[in-house]
């Protein structure tokens, strides 16, 4: 790859343009349809890791030392490739402009999974979006891919042949110093260190960190924006670490979603659930939780359940202001109550970065629940995201945590109705009251993804929600989640009796 390139430039855009891959579709540009679905293989303790990302949001400085995999590369010889045969043999393809994005999901499913579930296929799959051939033959082509011989057979492919050839290749890249990518003004830069970070944040502070770039691609898709400086964390190895002690989990500041997904289910399994609903498979695989947290979004997924639990963000920066010495790390950790300041503004200092995130362990007299609401099921952002984090003792409220996203600037607790909670006796009485309380909290605005009504109506319903789910188990509805497929046949025969269902 040549240096003298925009450093803002997408994966897509480059594809597209420089390498004349034209397989990878834009879409929509926002990571939203899975047109520009690619595989991106990494090493991983030795190994390689397959994930599929979205081409229209992975910064070029973001692939560096890592094998980007597009539908062109598939081909075997003069065959194609099982996740392609498979959808050819199924008509799983009309226009054909959403397929080569399927293909890839497919194909790194594929590279994770010998034998996925339906479950598995519909998390690889809910983030690329048909409108034409609809998802009934696109479905049964993935379950054949894994099941039927006449594409078992076709396995190894030339990547399960070439896989030591591929992490030499990598190995080799990682050791080399990564290309300083430039064009006239537009800059980005490669740190490996936390010192290094601290170094070249100290000296260009109005620096853009780039970790997923999930979000902030979209200044540039969206809103057309010049970025002038970035500074890309993901060769940090520190800034990736997951710890679990005795009494806390850290969670470094650029570990992907999917990284640290199985640490938090398995401890609160409620942040699981909600993990599996936030965007789409290919934007958990590149987000990340620090940035999550950094975009400071009211309606981000992960910080109503972060604040419900009490995690607390680690702040880090060079207390050395002269870039002749050695970088000095200072750093300070607050809670998320005290992190988000008002709307997409946060406690960061100029030179300050998220080091991690810490989480308490569960407790055993404590539940967390957490329930987005949103226009569907996958892929989709919340209206409103509401977390409720309660200790019970002898029936009495001992503690409460709650949190809401979507229901002000910020990220916001519900300080009077925590405090319409806390000592009182665990009762109906008790959650209507707190329930009311919920008006003294917030005075959320009408937008078109729901009105202020609404809004109230669904916090105050969340919280008799939980009562209900705690007190009678057996009417938790998220034990009976219905499939994809279940969801599409009913979206259908909704659609028909009430005019068309989008999305």
């Amino acid at each position: 790859m040549e240096d003298d390139i925009d450093p803002s430039m997408t994966l897509l855009n480059y594809l597209r343009s420089h390498v004349g891959k034209i397989g990878t579709k834009e879409g929509c540009g926002s990571g939203d349809c899975g047109a520009c679905t690619v595989a991106i293989a990494e090493l991983a303790q030795d190994r390689l890791r397959y994930r599929s990302s979205n081409a229209c949001l992975t910064f070029l400085a973001a692939v560096h030392g890592k094998q980007v995999i597009t539908v062109e590369d598939l081909k075997q010889g003069e065959c194609l490739h099982p996740a392609q045969q498979a959808l050819v043999d199924y008509h799983g393809s009309q226009c054909g402009f959403c397929t080569p994005g399927f293909v890839m999901s497919l194909f790194a499913l594929g590279k994770n999974a010998a034998n996925p579930g339906t479950a598995a296929i519909e998390q690889a799959l809910s983030g690329n979006l048909c409108r034409c051939t609809g998802y009934r033959p696109i479905l049964a082509a993935a379950r054949a891919m894994f099941t039927e011989p006449a594409y078992l057979d076709a396995m190894p492919d030339a990547f399960e042949r070439n896989q030591q050839q591929t992490r030499n290749k990598l190995r080799a890249l990682q050791r080399a110093q990564p290309p300083q990518l430039h064009q006239a003004a537009k800059q980005v830069f490669n740190p490996r260190s936390l010192d290094e970070l601290a170094a070249q944040l100290s000296a260009h502070p109005s620096a853009r960190l780039v970790a997923g770039g999930t979000d902030l691609a979209l200044e540039i898709t969206q809103l057309h924006r010049q970025l002038e400086t970035l500074i890309h964390v993901g060769e940090i190895a520190a800034l990736k670490q997951i710890r679990v002690l005795d009494d806390r989990i850290e969670i470094g500041a650029a570990a992907s979603l999917t990284e640290g997904y199985q640490t938090l289910a398995d401890e609160y399994p409620d942040f699981g659930t909600l993990l599996q609903r936030f965007a789409s498979l290919q934007i958990r695989n590149q987000a990340t939780l620090g940035g999550n947290l950094g975009n400071a979004s009211p309606i981000g997924d992960t910080p109503p359940a972060l604040m419900a639990l009490g995690a607390q963000v680690v702040l880090c920066q060079n207390k050395n202001k002269s870039q002749s010495q050695s970088p000095k790390l200072s750093r300070r950790t607050l809670t998320l109550d005290a992190f988000f300041i008002d709307y997409r503004i946060t406690a960061l200092q100029p030179g300050e970065f998220i080091d991690k995130v810490i989480l308490p362990r569960a407790r055993a007299n404590s539940a967390l629940r957490c329930y987005k609401i949103s226009k569907r099921i996958d892929d989709d952002i919340s209206a409103v995201l509401g977390c409720f984090n309660l200790s019970l003792v002898d029936g009495m409220i001992q503690h409460a945590r709650i949190a809401f996203g979507g229901m002000a600037a910020i990220p916001k607790r519900a300080s009077h109705c925590e405090a319409a909670l806390t000592g009182a006796p665990w009762n109906r009485v008790s959650i209507d009251r707190a329930r009311e309380a919920l008006t003294q909290d917030f005075s959320p605005i009408s937008d078109f993804r729901a009105s202020k009504a609404y809004r109230m109506r669904v916090a105050s319903n969340l919280l008799l929600r939980y009562f209900i789910e705690i007190e009678q188990p057996e009417q938790d509805s998220r034990v009976m989640q219905p499939t994809l497929l279940q969801r599409y046949t009913q979206n259908a025969v909704q659609s028909s009796a009430e005019g068309p269902v989008h999305g």
